[in-house]
């Protein structure tokens, strides 16, 4: 049996990686509240199941949304 480690907060660079977005478009969607992130002390972790759908919803609707 082979278990896979899914990890659903990830960092700004982490999320920079998997969607290809720059760090102030990253933080203007948090800001926003298009995307889910929770602050733990001085570190931000983005939700990157909050980023997959945003992103899925971008490309169906055809726009950015900024």
């Amino acid at each position: 049996m082979r278990t896979e480690t899914i990890h659903k907060w990830g960092t700004y660079r982490q999320a920079e990686e998997l969607s290809g977005l720059s760090r102030t478009t990253l933080w203007r969607l948090v800001s926003a509240g298009e995307v889910e992130a929770a602050k733990v002390g001085r570190a931000v972790r983005i939700n990157l199941e909050s980023l997959d759908a945003y992103m899925r919803r971008c490309s169906a609707s055809g726009s950015t949304g900024l």
